[in-house]
């Protein structure tokens, strides 16, 4: 799971504009995006954790670390801004406190036990600044100077901030701030001559001089090929250099050799490739590089280690030894001038054997754990690390088991022996686990001795339980804002502890100027009040453009100098400078930020009654429970059911008169003049009382010939209908005063 941890510069200096008229920090913004868009087209690239730190004090450096996740790091990525010193020391060394939290509670740098490569966790990190002067408190500074000091327990286990499986890479922006005129010179991006370049170098990283948009795709797209799992080593050559090699292979002693001047070859810094296993996805080995010394009981502590193991090879051509069944890891390095010499000589089944100074307790080289050799088909140089001393030990297990057969007799057993006493303590479980392995018989005792002190040990331990109580603390801290300092404190240099506005002469002028005095004596806390803090003396001022000193009456000077003080300092947010159009005016970078507008609103008030269900709204009628269950739009129509309709006798039951008088209102249909019905006794007269609907429980109401009551009439037939309704539907008893 490879860490990209990205350091922006946020110094006030990523502000200057570019001849395309965006911002250096805009620039290391886009980059950032760009660089997540090439890394996601590798499937690999699912595994990647990805973090964010810029140049503040720490902790507030910290925008997005081990627990957040994709999301907040665009979200914070996208409100950097830059008002701040070039601190990039103290940037780099919270960069990787933060990379080296979790390390010695998983015991990956495994301390005093050897160092395994398969046992890591690959990062990149990936600054982007401006290349300019190193600023901070004290001043200027002409070097890049890395803090000694460290929150992070254990970290004086390790001389350097950093470890083996991290790399620093940088990208220093030269954009000009006007058009060259001159054509761009294609080819490879040279490293820029900052004070960071040679911190890259060591980590085994390199730095780009970035003066065009090309060149900076150019540098990204190199980056994403840098993503590699492996860890850093330091190959230096030991004894003389080798014989030359002639054209077809064999030695050329005629040939001279200058052993004494130095060649690049000599001395290399690079990767080691440390592929994942591919079953499982995670590096798999079964050797430990050796410790720089040998691990005894009477050491009261640990000795501290380089960062990069120094691995010494030497020139003699040796044959390659490996027996069938004993495990061994592989490693391939990356190109470097030492991988390059040896693939020239063309010596495929030659090697040459590494050591580590003073890994052994009584050899100052030490005895080997490996070898260099070039690939069968000369494409590669690769490091095979074996059984420490294993010259000793291959040997034996071969005899072990073509002539004893696993039955070995005692010259045998006296000879392991003695190749058991140059082996280191943290040897001896890899050995029996390789020999159970093979299928030999127990040859180590069970009880088995990792070499330290018991102080050793016990301080280890107190060292991860420090350790976490410190990444607990710096995990909480991540995301915060620093806190913002509200005016002046400006110191009382009375000595009494006397506020300023108890002086007679004070108070004397300030009533000359503004007609006002200050407060009493009596109504002042001079334990609370030691000093004073400049504040607004009237909070209702209004934002005013720039004038002329000159134009300001003497009794508002003060109004005006508070003013200008608050302008200055930003310490009162409803005065702006300029206009009050600048109270309206957000900055483009914050128009999106919209969560941090949501944080300064006040939360919601709770409800009266939560226990309480919503009322639905019934539109006017409180009875109304369904409005599926129960449509009624008139006053003279129910859909429930046809059994529950009535209709006025001779009424046609046809689907147009039913639509005519549901889309009529009741109170809003005229009058209608009642049927004349021709009576064959006495001609034409008034409506006879059949006409009327048959109730059986209703009263009929007496026929009256005028207008006026003869509409009444009618009204209050209907409404007597409708409750009538209602009760058969609903089975509530409805009272109503007219």
């Amino acid at each position: 799971m490879p860490i990209l941890l990205f350091l922006i510069d946020t110094s006030a200096s990523m502000n200057q504009r570019t001849d395309l008229g965006t911002s250096y920090l805009d620039i290391a913004k886009g980059a950032v995006e760009l660089f997540l868009k090439l890394r996601s087209r590798d499937p690999a690239s699912r595994g990647d954790r990805y973090m964010l730190v810029t140049y503040d004090e720490p902790p507030y450096c910290i925008k997005a670390g081990w627990k957040e996740n994709h999301a907040t790091f665009m979200s914070e990525l996208k409100n950097l801004q830059a008002s701040g010193l070039t601190t990039l020391g103290q940037a780099l060394r919270s960069s990787f406190d933060l990379l080296n939290l979790n390390r010695l509670i998983s015991g990956i740098d495994n301390y005093g036990q050897g160092r395994n490569p398969f046992f890591l966790e690959p990062s990149i990190l990936i600054t982007i600044t401006d290349g300019n002067k190193l600023t901070s408190t004290a001043g200027v500074q002409e070097e890049l100077h890395l803090p000694l000091n460290s929150p992070l327990p254990g970290s004086e286990l390790t001389k350097e901030p950093f470890r083996w499986d991290q790399r620093l890479f940088a990208l220093v922006l030269r954009l000009p701030g006007l058009a060259s005129t001159e054509p761009e010179q294609l080819g490879s991006v040279p490293t820029d001559e900052s004070a960071i370049t040679q911190m890259c170098e060591v980590t085994g990283g390199r730095s780009y001089c970035v003066r065009t948009q090309r060149m900076l795709n150019q540098c990204l797209e190199s980056l994403v090929q840098k993503i590699q799992s492996g860890v850093v080593i330091n190959f230096e050559k030991t004894g003389p250099d080798p014989l030359p090699v002639g054209e077809d292979g064999l030695m050329d002693s005629s040939r001279p050799s200058n052993s004494f001047a130095a060649q690049p070859w000599h001395s290399c810094h690079k990767l080691i490739y440390v592929r994942p296993n591919s079953k499982t996805g995670v590096p798999v080995g079964h050797w430990p590089i050796p410790e720089s010394f040998w691990p005894d009981q009477n050491l009261p502590s640990l000795p501290p280690r380089t960062s990069h193991p120094v691995v010494r090879f030497s020139c003699v051509d040796c044959e390659p030894m490996v027996i069938d069944k004993l495990p061994f890891d592989k490693y391939e390095l990356e190109p470097s001038p030492l991988t390059q010499y040896i693939l020239e000589r063309k010596s495929p089944h030659t090697c040459w054997q590494v050591f580590v100074t003073s890994s052994g307790k009584y050899n100052e080289l030490g005895y080997p754990f490996g070898y260099l050799k070039a690939s069968t088909t000369l494409t590669c140089v690769n490091l095979f690390v074996m059984p420490y001393n294993y010259p000793v030990l291959l040997p034996l297990l071969d005899d072990l088991f073509k002539v004893h057969k696993l039955k070995p007799n005692l010259k045998w057993r006296q000879a392991f022996d003695s190749y058991l006493k140059t082996l280191p303590p943290y040897y001896l479980l890899p050995l029996k686990k390789a020999l159970r392995m093979m299928g030999a018989p127990n040859l180590i005792s069970d009880n088995l001795d990792c070499g330290l002190s018991y102080s050793v040990i016990s301080y280890l331990k107190k060292l991860s339980q420090q350790t976490k109580l410190e990444s607990e603390r710096i995990l909480a801290s991540v995301g915060k804002k620093p806190p913002q300092e509200i005016g002046i404190r400006v110191k009382n240099h009375s000595g009494g502890g006397v506020s300023l506005t108890h002086s007679k002469n004070f108070r004397k002028l300030l009533k000359e100027i503004i007609g006002e005095t200050a407060p009493r004596l009596a109504e002042l806390n001079t334990k609370e009040f030691a000093g004073f803090q400049v504040g607004l003396l009237n909070k209702d001022l209004k934002p005013q453009t720039y004038r002329n000193a000159y134009d300001i009456p003497r009794r508002g000077l003060l109004d005006q100098l508070t003013r200008m003080r608050s302008n200055l300092l930003k310490t009162h947010k409803f005065i702006v400078g300029q206009d009050e159009d600048s109270l309206h005016s957000v900055p483009v970078a914050q128009m999106g930020n919209y969560q941090e507008y949501l944080k300064t609103l006040a939360s919601p008030l709770r409800e009266i009654d939560p226990d309480q269900p919503k009322r639905l709204h019934t539109f006017g009628n409180p009875f109304k429970q369904d409005k599926k269950g129960m449509m009624i739009d008139e006053a003279d129509e129910f859909v429930a059911g046809p059994q529950n309709k009535v209709k006025r006798p001779g009424e046609a039951t046809s689907p147009l008169s039913s639509k005519r008088r549901r889309s009529m209102s009741l109170l809003l249909r005229k009058p209608q003049t009642p049927p004349t019905v021709t009576n064959h006794v006495g001609g034409k007269g008034p409506p006879s009382a059949s006409w009327l609907p048959s109730y059986p429980n209703l009263i009929k109401p007496t026929l009256v010939h005028t207008g006026i009551e003869y509409c009444c009439f009618y009204i209050s037939l209907e409404y007597e209908r409708i409750f009538i309704l209602l009760e058969e539907v609903q089975g509530r008893d409805l009272f109503f005063f007219f």
